[in-house]
């Protein structure tokens, strides 16, 4: 059976909560340009995401990137 990571996906409208394989994390992380990921609780940055370093991942969060005033 593939790999399945559960993805949340948070922006200014809610969340999705959704069951993705590692390639189409990688896809929707680069649609999410900007934003915060989080592969089990732990930052990441979206740029050195690729299939291979999800292989063991369980739960990704993409969140809106945070800017301070």
């Amino acid at each position: 059976m593939e790999h399945m990571i559960s993805v949340q996906l948070a922006d200014k409208t809610g969340h999705t909560q959704m069951t993705l394989s590692p390639a189409d994390t990688v896809e929707t992380i680069q649609q999410n340009s900007g934003a915060w990921i989080y592969a089990d609780n732990q930052l990441i940055q979206a740029e050195q995401v690729n299939e291979e370093n999800l292989s063991t991942v369980s739960s990704v969060r993409i969140l809106p990137g945070l800017v301070g005033g």
